[in-house]
């Protein structure tokens, strides 16, 4: 582990494998730290001969905490933007994060990378390809969306558990854990052969690595206020792979059809049985999809 500057800012980053190989960037999402992508996941990428490059976004793990600034309420950040969508509320938007993307890329001296975006990452990782495009060989977006306002939404108590991830200030480790596995138990895969005492393990490690519940009001206002990506996506020129479950509750299955809608030549991968997460029970699947559109740009 360690910390580059990118963009301006203290970003933590964790680079696996040998720097000759070839880059993947992995991109987390809303309000998750690295330490969220799947240890087995990150290591079969490493396997197949790459270079693995994954890093904390702005107001979450060990990266810069924009202390005291306000992000608006969301509900209110939401209607707002319904009817005057170019109106800025945020103090930072994901356009800002796809940038310390970049930096992040520029701080290891890296040229260009295959780019994976899970959930907001995915959107990130959308903007990223469309305004830097020389530094993107490939894209993977997973569980996203191009938040094209006619999509259809989660279902209301989903969107009421999300609200609460952004705005609720548990008391203590304890209370904060709970928030998170009621949370993931909405969101996650059924039948996913995941362990919930393994989940609720890397919960608590990420808890005790930094808790910072100021930081998603600001990634949620980031995204509200950024709002329909398809300005950027139409402009993809990248090969894309859109990998998405069909069991998704938060991001319906229909917007990442929508991702791959509006990208030229893009891939559509719907994974029966998988919700929003990576569950073991498919993640070999996943990684086998994953490499081999990879390995077809690897150039």
């Amino acid at each position: 582990m360690a910390q580059v500057m990118a963009n301006g800012i203290p970003i933590e980053v964790e680079d696996h494998g040998n720097k000759g190989d070839p880059v993947i960037l992995l991109i987390m999402g809303f309000s998750v730290q690295l330490t969220f992508w799947p240890e087995d996941f990150v290591q079969s990428l490493v396997d197949a001969g790459y270079r693995v490059v994954r890093f904390d976004n702005r107001d979450i793990g060990l990266s810069h905490k924009f202390d005291g600034v306000k992000a608006p309420n969301p509900l209110w950040h939401l209607l707002v933007k319904r009817f005057l969508p170019s109106r800025r509320m945020a103090p930072y938007s994901l356009e800002d994060m796809a940038a310390d993307a970049v930096g992040v890329l520029d701080a290891l001296e890296i040229e260009k990378a295959h780019v994976i975006g899970v959930s907001m990452g995915g959107m990130i990782s959308q903007i990223l390809a469309a305004d830097y495009p020389q530094r993107v060989q490939s894209l993977i977006p997973v569980m996203t969306s191009t938040n094209n306002p006619k999509l259809p939404r989660a279902e209301p108590h989903v969107q009421k558990a999300l609200f609460a991830m952004a705005g609720k200030r548990p008391e203590g480790e304890d209370e904060a854990v709970a928030m998170s596995m009621r949370f993931f138990e909405i969101i996650g895969s059924k039948d996913a052969g995941r362990d919930l005492q393994e989940v609720e393990d890397i919960v608590r490690t990420a808890y005790r690595r930094s808790h910072y519940p100021a930081g998603p009001k600001r990634q949620m206002a980031a995204i509200i206020d950024t709002w329909d990506l398809r300005g950027w996506t139409r402009r993809l020129e990248a090969p894309a792979l859109v990998i998405h479950g069909a069991s998704d509750p938060l991001i319906p299955p229909a917007c990442g059809e929508d991702v791959a809608a509006n990208i030229k030549n893009a891939k559509l991968e719907i994974v029966d049985g998988m919700g929003h997460d990576l569950p073991p029970s498919l993640l070999d699947g996943i990684t086998a999809k994953v490499l081999a559109h990879i390995g077809q740009n690897r150039g």
